[in-house]
């Protein structure tokens, strides 16, 4: 799932579920091996496309005589670009100098508030996803990047009353609803539950990511996702991106009932897609980090 930055496959065969409880899975595409108990897809490549963008946007700034409005839309697009290929240092430069020339740049002001997740700086991020809001009260994303600040930030009740105005934005969305348990479940997880399955009839069938809702209420497991997950891909980057999102989402499963280990692993098969435009990479190391800290306490 996006941030809200602006941004044929062969048949695969499932074979077997592995220690992990991951379906291993070969397509004679030979993207995918079988490591013994991983799913490994082969991570995305670095876009040639976008390193042109940014070459150009480059060639631009440097050459161009620019007013600084349109100085600061490039620097944003150009941040979007790094961002797309992990270039998360380079990315905050520009938006950073993106608000200052244009302060009342609302999609700089809440990517700049995405990272400050990722750095562990909550005020920052509230800070920044709060200026949103007031430039442009209608750019919903930033009301979810709060929530997910406030989770991360240990204030969860403030969490899910942001995940949970969100969610009712579109109610058919697998991912707000996913994110909206996940910041219940930390006041009240009987009851967290329960609204999860009162809440998934919004969700069509026909939406693939149903599934990962099926798992939070142990209707299915985590072989049931990856074959659902498989069906009806179109292209490697289709898959990748879902590998990324259902990843995050098994692992968050797994670390809410103690499976520290296990919980790491999914987390760093998310990691390994590549997928760095989607919120589920981006808090996959968060994840990772918070992890870490816990063992050295």
């Amino acid at each position: 799932m996006h941030s809200g930055l602006v941004l044929s496959l062969k048949k695969l065969t499932l074979l077997c579920v592995t220690v992990l409880s991951i379906a291993a899975c070969s397509s004679n595409t030979g993207r995918f091996v079988d490591s013994g108990s991983l799913l490994l897809a082969e991570p995305e490549p670095t876009s040639q496309r976008i390193q042109m963008v940014i070459a150009r946007y480059t060639h631009i700034l440097y050459k161009a005589d620019l007013e600084n409005t349109e100085r600061a839309e490039l620097l944003f697009q150009r941040g979007n670009a790094y961002d797309a290929i992990g270039l998360k240092s380079l990315a905050v430069i520009d938006y950073n100098e993106a608000v200052r020339l244009k302060p009342d740049l609302a999609e700089a002001h809440n990517s700049i508030g995405v990272h400050h997740i990722q750095t562990g700086n909550f005020l920052q991020a509230y800070e920044s996803f709060d200026a949103t809001l007031e430039i442009n009260p209608d750019y919903n994303f930033a009301i979810l990047n709060r929530g997910v600040a406030l989770y991360y930030g240990g204030r969860s009740e403030l969490a899910a009353t942001d995940t949970k105005a969100f969610w009712h934005l579109e109610k058919s969305d697998p991912y707000r609803l996913l994110w909206l348990y996940i910041t219940e479940v930390q006041n009240d997880p009987i009851a967290a539950l329960q609204l999860l399955r009162e809440r998934r009839q919004f969700v069509s069938d026909d939406v693939w990511a149903r599934v990962l809702i099926e798992f939070y209420l142990d209707e299915v497991n985590e072989a049931e996702v990856i074959a659902k997950l498989l069906e009806d891909v179109n292209s490697q980057t289709e898959l990748n991106n879902r590998l990324c999102e259902a990843y995050f989402y098994i692992g968050k499963y797994h670390l809410a009932r103690g499976n520290d280990f296990i919980a790491r692993n999914y987390f760093k098969l998310s990691l390994s897609t590549n997928v760095y435009e989607f919120v589920e990479h981006k808090y996959s190391r968060v994840e990772l980090s918070n992890l870490r800290r816990q063992q050295l306490q």
